[in-house]
């Protein structure tokens, strides 16, 4: 156990922190380890005799590799091997061994496995050497001959051959059947909106770029650490291309550097990198450029057409809401974009409607609030133009068609605050004073404007196992083979098990990031906590109990005739509530029992069958306030409040950090995140953070964020929902309203660049 706490360095709150409950907020456990260096990310963790690969891009975006002369390359002085698929070791050739766990269907992407091109920057070929300055170098001089064919990467190009998507995609559910009659009462509404909404390819952009380094032990053991949001799921991937048994693989990544969602999948870099290890039984490290990072999954290029029917006092009467959206010529990628508008406001027609295009690109990935950020923005900009049709206050719209029950299913909600979301952010804002017609308010040269928008994002519960080990010592070790990107994963199983146990926090370690450990599911989909943090939580009950057991017990007990009812876990402790000074050490009942430890594991389940009964989401209110030079059609997003409603809230510090987080990056989906593809080469351009432009501080400005009271025990044991994803849903749509607020110019597409809003 101490061998793997030291190889994970595992974090530890600093000593003298003292008891902590759920809901405090409370600093990370790993902060410290990260300004002060000691956190080891995937390409700083040293190895003897270590060998570095430098990937190779391919040039063209269709086609095939004619010829290869590695000639040049190969003379640079310390270069060991130009690896490509002419010479790679063998790997398997079914589909179903390349499929991760949250894989889409179709055939995934096979790194070197053929002469075959199928999107831009595809890796063609890995320049192993001694030193990352060689290997560089020389793979500008690999020559590589390629017979190109045509391609097509425009989604507005091809949208008449789009295609009903497969459906085999972990968490993935398609749109609901139509409810009602939506086109026909739409034809006869009395007031009604019809929009089109583009949003533009965006692709994620982490401080850590994706990076392997694979240890091979002198018995062939490959330790791998990788940048991945899970250890298991890049494990399986390993094994299964490779035709590895499990034990002879593990992988860690006890840190990593920021991902939200572009390490749900492996990505090339770790093919690559055990393609070598395996070849030249060496230990070989893979770091991405940041070019590269642009060369696989992004989210996906969208166009959605949404069209709301009302009465004149503003009840919803239809609601239809198409999307099309890029995928690859292999996979189907998937996300939830139309499914909202079905859930979020109560309405008696609905049609909502899915399609893919297939393009000449790498596969789509998921992207923080993979298809709500797409899909609840264009609803949430037409419930806007709806409210300026209607001539009524937007907030007022949105609570006049407010659904207490799930409008496509009828199922009541497991909880919903949202009506506590609107109420407390509108009253923060100062939403009373808005004027409502457009074009009211300036200061100096700046048009000012106020918008709002609701969020949704689903609640989600997987399966995870945990253990815990309770030391003579009086020291808490929690394990599971959760991930944290940065999101305080650590910090929050910590505090739940502090919680539970009674435990001052630097008593307590949580092990995360090694595949050998408890098996945890991949870290997405704002599900960690409400997962992880109940097998936690189960766990430490189970121990509970064992240690009650053996206190009974001791000699001259006080629990002799107790029941479990009748103590408590406090102070590290075990004490009689209605006494508390009858108590005995958790660390001396470990002792009696002599054999210096005391261990319990826990699976956690979902309750499937009560769950299955309810609609479990996460709620916002976003308020937004814009500043607009109308000369230039600069944008300032002056003041934000977003109203949360996401179950109870482990640690209220780095909660309120996601919810920023996300507002960060909606501002950004809203005005700055774009990649520009050049169609006639099939390449995205703007592959750097020089051009491809992301929200810096001088864009960000006040952010208040309100967590409204909500406690959901069929999500999960604790009470507790997600807040990963839901920061970012429906900020871009607030923005995008506020512009209109101020300008009385609608822009449909995203982002809302000075361009798009100068345009008459």
């Amino acid at each position: 156990m101490t061998d793997l706490i030291e190889a994970l360095r595992t974090p530890v709150a600093d000593e003298g922190t003292g008891p902590v409950t759920i809901g405090m907020a409370v600093s990370r456990v790993d902060g410290r380890d990260k300004v002060t260096g000691r956190a080891r990310y995937a390409a700083e963790h040293p190895a003897e005799a270590l060998l570095y690969g430098v990937v190779v891009s391919g040039t063209i975006t269709k086609g095939r590799i004619a010829a290869i002369d590695a000639g040049r390359a190969l003379a640079v002085p310390g270069v060991i091997e130009v690896i490509t698929h002419q010479n790679r070791p063998r790997i398997r050739s079914f589909d179903l061994f390349y499929k991760d766990m949250t894989a889409p269907g179709g055939s995934p992407f096979r790194p070197l496995y053929d002469d075959r091109i199928h999107s831009s920057g595809q890796p063609v070929a890995l320049v192993v050497a001694d030193t990352f300055e060689a290997a560089r170098h020389a793979a500008s001089l690999v020559d590589i001959a390629y017979e190109a064919e045509p391609h097509e990467t425009c989604l507005l190009d091809h949208l008449e051959r789009s295609h009903k998507p497969s459906r085999l995609k972990a968490g993935y559910t398609p749109p609901p059947e139509p409810k009602g009659f939506a086109d026909e009462v739409w034809d006869k509404a009395l007031v009604t909106m019809e929009g089109e909404y583009y949003s533009a390819v965006e692709h994620h952009n982490p401080l850590e770029m994706f990076a392997s380094t694979v240890v091979r032990g002198l018995d062939g053991h490959l330790t791998i650490y990788d940048k991945t949001q899970s250890s298991q799921n890049s494990r399986w991937y390993v094994s299964h291309v490779f035709g590895l048994s499990k034990d002879k693989v593990t992988v860690r990544n006890p840190y990593v550097g920021g991902a939200f969602g572009s390490g749900l999948r492996p990505q090339y870099q770790l093919a690559l990198a055990v393609m070598a290890a395996l070849k030249l039984e060496r230990s070989v490290r893979v770091v991405l450029t940041r070019q590269q990072m642009f060369s696989f999954g992004h989210r996906p290029e969208t166009v959605q057409k949404v069209r709301l029917g009302a009465r004149p006092d503003g009840t919803l009467t239809a609601i239809i809401h198409e999307a099309l959206a890029e995928t690859s010529r292999n996979e189907d990628y998937v996300e939830a974009v139309v499914n909202w508008s079905g859930q979020l406001y109560a309405c008696e027609h609905i049609r909502l409607g899915y399609k893919l295009v297939a393009l000449d690109r790498f596969s789509p990935i998921d992207m923080r609030a993979p298809g709500a950020a797409h899909g609840v923005h264009a609803l949430e900009v037409a419930m806007d133009e709806l409210s300026y049709e209607l001539k009524m206050d937007p907030l007022a719209l949105r609570l006049k068609n407010y659904a207490d029950l799930d409008p496509t299913e009828g199922l009541p909600y497991s909880t919903k605050e949202l009506r506590a979301c609107y109420e407390q952010g509108a009253q923060r804002f100062g939403w009373h004073r808005r004027p409502g017609a457009v074009r009211s308010m300036r200061e100096g040269h700046e048009l000012i404007g106020w918008g709002m928008a609701t969020g949704m994002w689903d609640a989600m519960q997987m399966f995870a196992r945990a253990s815990a080990v309770l030391h003579a010592d009086g020291k808490l070790v929690v394990s599971s083979a959760a991930t944290d990107i940065g999101t305080g994963t650590y910090t929050a199983m910590c505090i739940i098990a502090a919680d539970t146990m009674g435990m001052p926090l630097e008593r307590v370690r949580f092990q995360l990031g090694d595949s050998t450990l408890p098996v945890a599911p991949v870290e997405g989909g704002s599900s960690h906590v409400a997962t992880v943090g109940s097998a936690v939580q189960g766990v430490c009950e189970k121990l509970q109990k064992s240690l009650f057991k053996l206190a009974r017990t001791m000699p001259d007990s006080p629990f002799a005739k107790a029941r479990f009812e009748d103590a408590e876990f406090a102070g590290g402790t075990l004490r009689l509530r209605a006494q508390p000074s009858h108590a005995l050490a958790l660390a001396a009942i470990v002792a009696f029992d002599g054999a210096g430890r005391l261990e319990e594991k826990y699976m956690m389940l979902p309750n499937v069958l009560k769950q299955k009964n309810y609609l479990r989401a996460t709620h916002s209110a976003v308020f937004v306030e814009v500043r607009v030079d109308e000369a230039f059609g600069t944008v300032r997003v002056t003041r934000v409040v977003s109203a949360i409603a996401a179950g109870r809230i482990i640690n209220a510090k780095a909660a309120r950090s996601q919810i920023i987080g996300g507002v960060v990056w909606g501002i950004g989906q809203a005005l700055h995140e774009a990649s520009q593809s050049d169609d006639r080469i099939g390449r995205f351009m703007n592959h750097n953070l020089g051009e491809y432009h992301v929200s810096v501080n001088a864009d960000i400005h006040e952010i208040d964020v309100v967590f409204v009271q909500e406690d959901d025990r069929i999500v999960s044991r604790l009470g507790a929902k997600g807040v990963g994803e839901i920061g970012q849903v429906g900020v871009a749509a607030a923005v995008c309203n506020a512009i209109y607020h101020a300008t009385g110019r609608r822009v449909r597409s995203t982002p809302m660049t000075p361009d798009k809003v100068m345009a008459p």
